[in-house]
């Protein structure tokens, strides 16, 4: 364990084959953690022993912090802001590119790229603790990044009011509601035995198939490639502005 976080891959015999990321600050992700976790996930992608994939943080009370606010504060230029916030984009596209069926393991709560991670696994099961929040826009930068991933999954309306509602999170059951989550469980006990569950039986399908579903599940996204790194020059440049640094500050300083 590193201050800087690790990412892991474990396959089981049965072809599940496991990605946990973890980082000491409630799982944030620095850009070295991102590149890292998108790696890995089109490495599984291609690896003909995985059959499905989970993708799961390591803890108990936090899934994914999202960006990271020691790594925001020393961007110096628009060009370091685009390589940062291009790390978000490289992750969701890699869940959608990787060819293999994703399913989330939500045990906690999901802030601002967080968010963006969840919506970019293709079934997602959660707890009740897996509250949600896009807190963006009350830094300044706004969830430009994962914002189609979320819409996506959540509509445009919910996604709306999760962007703009930024400082209030949203419950697991309302993330539910919206179909963000499939399911949502009282204990991660629960939530681990549904997650082996559903992936042991997705693993004994065609893979063939589910391939195919995979790219009828993502269809009309291929632009992705090229918007999702427009909108993190977005965010590169307005991570600079005054507004944002003096927050991430104030925050720090409490």
């Amino acid at each position: 364990m590193t201050e800087t976080g690790h990412v892991t891959l474990a396959i089981d015999e049965t072809g599940i084959g496991t990605i946990s990321f973890f980082h000491p600050s409630h799982n944030s992700l620095p850009g070295a953690l991102l590149n890292q976790l998108a790696q890995t996930i089109l490495r599984a992608g291609q690896d003909g022993q995985v059959k499905v994939i989970v993708l799961q943080s390591e803890g108990e009370r936090t899934f994914c912090a999202g960006a990271s606010f020691d790594e925001l504060i020393s961007i110096q230029s628009k060009a370091q802001g685009l390589e940062f916030f291009s790390g978000f984009a490289k992750v969701i596209n890699a869940c959608r590119t990787c060819g293999k069926i994703i399913v989330g393991r939500v045990q906690g709560k999901a802030i601002g790229g967080g968010v963006g991670v969840a919506a970019a696994t293709d079934y997602c099961l959660a707890t009740q603790q897996a509250s949600v929040k896009l807190s963006e826009i009350a830094v300044g930068i706004g969830p430009f990044v994962v914002g189609p991933a979320v819409e996506r999954k959540i509509g445009l309306s919910a996604f709306s009011q999760l962007a703009l509602d930024a400082t209030e999170f949203r419950s697991a059951a309302w993330a539910k509601e919206k179909g963000l989550y499939a399911e949502v469980y009282e204990s991660v006990a629960q939530m681990d035995a549904a997650v082996q569950a559903f992936a042991s039986r997705l693993a004994s399908y065609s893979p063939e198939a589910l391939a195919a579903l995979k790219q009828v599940f993502w269809e009309g996204t291929q632009h992705w490639d090229k918007l999702l790194i427009e909108r993190a020059g977005i965010s590169g440049t307005l991570v600079l502005s005054d507004f944002t640094r003096n927050f991430i500050q104030g925050f720090k300083s409490k």
